[in-house]
């Protein structure tokens, strides 16, 4: 079953406010594989685990009907609170019971989210209400990013960032294994669709300031494990890294724009016309 995470609402707030989307170029990835798979119209996309719905608002424009589902009420509360688009619905299920039809979806996206389901049983619901010649798509993003700032030494920031998730490592879930990219290329090896796509390393540069790069790292579940577990020694690193890149920087304010260097990996897969 799904793992149960993310659930409470300052944590959706900090998602919605913090974590990142894919970008528009990677979306358009998807796009292209389902166009050359499938075809139009692309009447129905699914989003599952979409979380507060960063993901979810990027398929509005190119479906007629697209919806997010995901396990935490808290989630849901806060994706329709951001809702603006008329053909976004937000639906609370766990990813391995999903309400929809057998064959009835053109394509199915679970952006940073996949590792936290019972995978085997989401790839088999998957198949089920996936349309022939449907697609799926899964997203995600490993958590050493680098950061570069004019007129400054990359290394001694990436430095001071690798102690900082190596820190964290400690309260890395269990469930994740070694390494999310192992758990996402088992699973496309385990897809036995002919017509299937692997990625390991998209590069994708995102400028924000260092506050919201913090917000990001901190809204990962190793740093909210360690929250839980001790909130002031979560406070203490947080403030540690903060300040030690300002003073490489050289910078006063935790807004100062930075830019990051995110490593996405990602598998696309498109049901055969005879399954």
């Amino acid at each position: 079953m799904t793992y149960r995470l993310f659930e409470d609402k300052e944590h959706a707030s900090s998602y919605w406010k913090y974590r990142i989307s894919p970008s528009d170029q990677l979306v358009q990835l998807v796009l292209d594989f389902l166009e050359k798979q499938k075809g139009c119209p692309f009447e129905l996309a699914v989003d599952v685990g979409c979380g507060s719905g960063q993901g979810t608002v990027l398929l509005a424009k190119h479906f007629t009907s697209v919806v997010g589902t995901d396990v935490s009420p808290a989630q849901v509360e806060v994706a329709l609170q951001n809702a603006k688009e008329q053909n976004i619905t937000y639906r609370q299920c766990v990813a391995e019971e999903l309400p929809f039809s057998d064959s009835s979806v053109d394509l199915m996206t679970a952006m940073s989210a996949f590792h936290w389901f019972d995978r085997p049983r989401f790839l088999q619901e998957a198949h089920r209400v996936l349309k022939p010649r449907g697609c799926l798509a899964l997203l995600n993003y490993t958590i050493d990013m680098e950061l570069s700032y004019p007129d400054c030494c990359s290394h001694s920031l990436n430095e001071i960032c690798k102690e900082f998730y190596v820190a964290l490592q400690p309260y890395r879930s269990p469930h994740l294994g070694r390494s999310s990219i192992e758990l996402y290329r088992e699973a496309y090896e385990s897809i036995s669709y002919p017509d299937k796509e692997w990625q390991e390393c998209m590069l994708v540069e995102r400028s924000m300031p260092l506050s919201s790069y913090m917000g990001l790292v901190e809204s990962f579940s190793s740093y909210q494990a360690l929250l839980r577990d001790d909130p002031q020694k979560a406070s203490r690193l947080s403030q540690d890294i903060c300040q030690r890149l300002m003073s490489i920087m050289k910078v006063t304010s935790v807004e100062t724009e930075v830019v990051v260097a995110v490593k996405y990996f990602y598998l696309l897969a498109c049901k055969p016309q005879e399954a």
